[in-house]
């Protein structure tokens, strides 16, 4: 028997706000990339379907609650995860405007940043990557 393999779900939501697209993200309460800006997003529970478990985490972490989420790509390259093998779901969302966020649960704090200012920072995990792919369905 090899290592167990987790399951995880990120959201990455978009806005439009004079032409520019923006996206969601989170600064991190707690380890990994304690501090670091990241996708909001966690561990699927046992008997969670992937897109309630994605919604489950948006609002949970930012206070955003989307009625729809398009499924975007696994991301699975082994070392993505410091705490071990995790497979993450990819999901996106479009929403009109910039909604107030309430970062709670492992969320320190939430903001939206536009795209083109993404390869400045340092994103947790490979969420430029995940962020990448999803701009490709806008």
């Amino acid at each position: 028997m090899g290592q167990k393999i987790s399951v995880t779900v990120d959201s990455v939501v978009f806005c439009k706000v004079n032409n520019q697209f923006k996206v969601l993200l989170i600064q991190r309460k707690k380890e990994p990339f304690k501090g670091q800006w990241a996708l909001p997003g966690g561990f699927v529970e046992e008997g969670e379907d992937l897109e309630t478990a994605a919604k489950r985490e948006l609002k949970e972490e930012t206070g955003v609650k989307v009625e729809s989420m398009q499924q975007v790509q696994a991301f699975g390259k082994p070392g993505r995860d410091p705490r071990g093998h995790t497979i993450s779901i990819g999901f996106l969302s479009r929403i009109f405007c910039e909604e107030d966020l309430s970062p709670s649960d492992d969320a320190e704090d939430a903001g939206w940043f536009e795209i083109e200012k993404l390869h400045n920072m340092d994103l947790a995990f490979d969420h430029d990557e995940i962020i990448n792919v999803a701009q490709q369905f806008l």
